[in-house]
C-alpha cells in the first residue's frame, strides 16, 4: 500500500477515495479565478469533496505566477495569491500545498531563479505554522537540479519536492524519470502520477502511456518510504483500477 490521494480534477474522485479509504487533493483552486468568481459554488464544492476525508492536500494556484519573475509586479501578484491560496487551504483544515515554480526554459537564468525563488519561499514560510508543508512541483524544468536547487536553498524541513512523473516523463524533459527520481529523492515529499505517450501533457491514467509508472513508484518507496502520492487524471476509475490491480491500495478494494 502507499499513501494516495485522488485529485478532484477527476469528477469522481471524492467518493472514489471516500469508498477506499484514499486521500484526496484539491485543485479546484488551482485556477486562481475561482477564488474570486462564483466562490460560493466552488467552496461549497469544496467542503462537499473533504468530507469524510482526513488526508488532504491542497493545490495552489500557478498560471502566470512566478516567484523569481524579474517584473517585481509579478512577484507581487504570486505572493498574494499564493497567501490566498494558504488562507483558504487553512480554513478547511489543509495543512499541505502542492506549488508549482514558474520556470520557463531560456527565459531565467538559472543561478538566478534559484537565488530569487529561495529569497521568496523563505519569506513565503516565515509566518507559516510548523505543521505546515510546502511542496513545490516541476513542470516545464528539463531536470531536477533547479528545484532541488531551490528546496535546499531555503533548507526549511516545511518545504518539500513534488515530483511530477507526468512531466518528468518525456514531455517537458528529455531526462530520464529514474534519473528524477533518485535526484529528487532525498528532499521528496509528494508525487503526481500520471501517464502520456511523449507528445502531450495529457493526465492519462498510470497505465495508459509510456512511462513505467509501476518502476518509478517502486523506486520512490524505496529511497524515501514517507513521500505520498496523487492520482492526477481526469479518468479517475481507471487510476484506481490500476493502483489496485499493482497491489497498492488495501486487500478489501472492491469489496
Amino acid at each position: 500500500m502507499i499513501g494516495l490521494h485522488l485529485s478532484t480534477i477527476g469528477a469522481d474522485a471524492a467518493a472514489l477515495a471516500r469508498a477506499y479509504g484514499l486521500g484526496i487533493e484539491i485543485a479546484d483552486f488551482s485556477y486562481a479565478v475561482n477564488m474570486d468568481t462564483d466562490f460560493p459554488h466552488w467552496e461549497a464544492l469544496t467542503h462537499a469533496n473533504l468530507t469524510g476525508i482526513d488526508r488532504r492536500v491542497w493545490h495552489g494556484p500557478f498560471n502566470e505566477l512566478c516567484p523569481a519573475a524579474v517584473e517585481p509586479l509579478v512577484v507581487d501578484v504570486t505572493r498574494r495569491r499564493l497567501e490566498q491560496a494558504y488562507r483558504l487551504a487553512a480554513s478547511f483544515a489543509v495543512g499541505r500545498m502542492v506549488v508549482h515554480s514558474g520556470y520557463v526554459p531560456h527565459i531565467y537564468h538559472q543561478g538566478w531563479f534559484v537565488e530569487q525563488s529561495g529569497a521568496f519561499w523563505r519569506t513565503f514560510l516565515q509566518d507559516k505554522p510548523a505543521d505546515f508543508a510546502l511542496l513545490l512541483e516541476n513542470t516545464l524544468e528539463e531536470s531536477p537540479g533547479i528545484l532541488r536547487g531551490i528546496v535546499e536553498g531555503v533548507g526549511d524541513p516545511r518545504m518539500l519536492l513534488c515530483l511530477d512523473i507526468g512531466h518528468a516523463g518525456g514531455v517537458f524533459s528529455t531526462t530520464p524519470v529514474m534519473d528524477w527520481v533518485e535526484a529528487c529523492a532525498p528532499v521528496l515529499g509528494h508525487v503526481h502520477i500520471h501517464n502520456n505517450y511523449h507528445v502531450e501533457d495529457v493526465h492519462n491514467p498510470p497505465g495508459d502511456g509510456l512511462i513505467d509508472m509501476e518502476a518509478a513508484i517502486e523506486r520512490v518507496c524505496e529511497l524515501q518510504p514517507e513521500a505520498t502520492f496523487t492520482a492526477e487524471t481526469e479518468d479517475m476509475q481507471a487510476a484506481v483500477a490500476w493502483f489496485a490491480d499493482k497491489g497498492y491500495l488495501k486487500e478489501n478494494y472492491g469489496d
